[in-house]
């Protein structure tokens, strides 16, 4: 599989710029190209997926762990003409404290893939030969096959800047002028998602694409794509992966009666995980929030929760006065409800629907956005009131990788599972832990943090499940049941 990683010096040297305009330049010419982010990252996604009519898709060591990158990628990739990775901040900076741990360095090597540094030269000229050397050499074995200069101020800059580089023996694939960025506004936690803007987002997709196709060499890029090395690996699947599991037992109060835990034989075929086929069961639907104030959610989610046997339905509450119909679970994933606030709390027919369904037992997990849709309020606005606790903005900003371990049974995890999560957020939920708290944060620090009552799991950590496949299979699991009861039919 061609491939390129985009990589830079620091963050704010036009990464986000570069790559996406890279994806929509390569899909003009009819390449069907494959979008990927290093890191945690929900919302550069989104811009990748708008260029290239795919998913944009994560590859993050630290939370899946480093043997699943190459499989992860390979699966995204499946049946593409090439792959562009955007990298995370600098080129070698990963998790606190973790050596190249999850750093774009680290996600290169492991991709056996060459990369392209962007750099902002607006404030260099010869200088940047040394600056671009002191990366090349840094580590050998990460391949720097050369930069786009961005943010050039004029001819004679780039002369200047080419010169430089050509005595260091680095190739400059391109050059982007000072003046002709693509405006992409932000807020407090990044970029404005795709999903809020619209039109907007299209046409600054489409000039970003056109913006690169100007400045760089396309040609050459492809050709360094193309001397790639090969990677020795099975492509992820998610219908593999789940198949593979245990399938849980049956719980039926989960507040009085804890899970004993996975069966030792799985029950299953590829498919039909669940052994539903043959039988009078339904086919669960999981309902899964979307639209402009749900818009964090990982593709992989979806596909295992589908290769478990559900059936996953999109909705937008701010919009969706019903959950679909026939609902038995319900995953609300990270995004801006504060920015909706006043939309999610004036739709008073799907808070109550959500209250319902959260009140009868049915698997409802809900992640750093989700957690606050279901508190009783928000910035003073009535929320679902699933939760006995408040959320309100706050300027302090919570940012990081955490080390995790389930303390109470839930439908997301066993007791004891241990996990790797990332926080990202300006809000304040009080109190921070239920009287059976999510999580149990390890690292850095301890404490207890989220919420399981029920069949409810809410909480700020944003977990990949790729690493806990098995979230997806009780979850589905435990919407079978509900989906079961509901029909009238007694769960095996």
């Amino acid at each position: 599989m061609p491939r390129l990683v985009i990589a830079a010096p620091s963050s704010g040297s036009g990464k986000t710029t570069v790559a996406t305009g890279l994806m929509a330049a390569f899909a003009g010419r009819g390449l069907a190209v494959s979008p990927h982010k290093v890191g945690p990252d929900y919302i550069d996604p989104g811009y990748h997926a708008l260029a290239t009519g795919r998913a944009g898709r994560n590859l993050d060591a630290y939370m899946c762990g480093p043997e699943l990158v190459a499989p992860l990628f390979a699966h995204g990739a499946r049946g593409c003409d090439l792959a562009v990775v955007e990298g995370v901040m600098g080129l070698f900076d990963g998790a606190s404290g973790q050596g190249e741990l999850a750093s774009t360095a680290h996600v290169a090597k492991l991709l056996r893939a060459p990369v392209v540094l962007v750099v902002d030269a607006s404030s260099q000229a010869r200088s940047v030969a040394a600056l671009v050397h002191g990366f090349a050499s840094f580590d050998p074995e990460v391949r720097l096959a050369g930069v786009i200069l961005n943010k050039v101020g004029s001819e004679r800059h780039e002369e200047l800047l080419r010169e430089a580089l050509d005595e260091a023996g680095v190739p400059v694939f391109g050059a982007l002028r000072r003046g002709g960025e693509v405006v992409t506004p932000s807020r407090h936690l990044g970029l404005v998602p795709v999903a809020e803007r619209g039109a907007e987002a299209v046409s600054a997709v489409a000039a970003m694409g056109e913006m690169v196709r100007g400045g760089c060499d396309l040609d050459a890029l492809h050709a360094v794509a193309r001397g790639a090395g090969p990677l020795d690996c099975a492509a992820w699947d998610a219908a593999e992966v789940v198949g593979s599991l245990p399938r849980p037992a049956p719980s039926r109060n989960r507040d009085s009666a804890p899970d004993p835990g996975p069966r030792t034989a799985p029950d299953s075929v590829r498919g039909d995980p669940h052994g539903l086929k043959g039988t009078d069961g339904p086919r669960p639907v999981v309902a899964l929030a979307g639209g402009a104030a749900f818009t964090f959610s990982y593709a992989e989610h979806r596909e295992l929760l589908a290769a478990a046997g559900a059936e996953v339905v999109v909705f937008d509450p701010l919009r969706d006065e019903q959950l679909p119909d026939g609902a038995s679970s319900l995953i609300i994933g990270g995004g801006f409800p504060e920015v909706y606030a006043s939309e999610l709390s004036a739709n008073e027919p799907l808070r109550k629907a959500v209250g319902e369904l959260a009140r009868s037992g049915a698997p409802v997990v809900a992640e750093c956005a989700g957690l606050l849709y279901l508190a009783r309020s928000l910035d003073g606005r009535p929320m679902c009131g699933v939760l006995d606790a408040d959320a309100r903005m706050s300027e302090r900003l919570t940012l990081g990788y955490r080390d995790a371990v389930a303390v109470s049974d839930s439908v997301l995890a066993a007791n004891g599972t241990r996990v790797r999560g990332h926080e990202f957020h300006r809000t304040v939920v009080e109190p921070g832990a239920g009287a059976s708290p999510a999580w149990g944060i390890t690292r850095p620090g301890r404490r207890v943090e989220g919420f399981v009552q029920g069949g409810v799991h809410a909480s700020y950590l944003h977990v990949h499940w790729a690493a806990v496949p098995q979230a997806a299979r009780r979850i589905v699991a435990q919407a079978t049941e509900v989906a079961r009861a509901t029909e009238g039919v007694t769960p095996s």
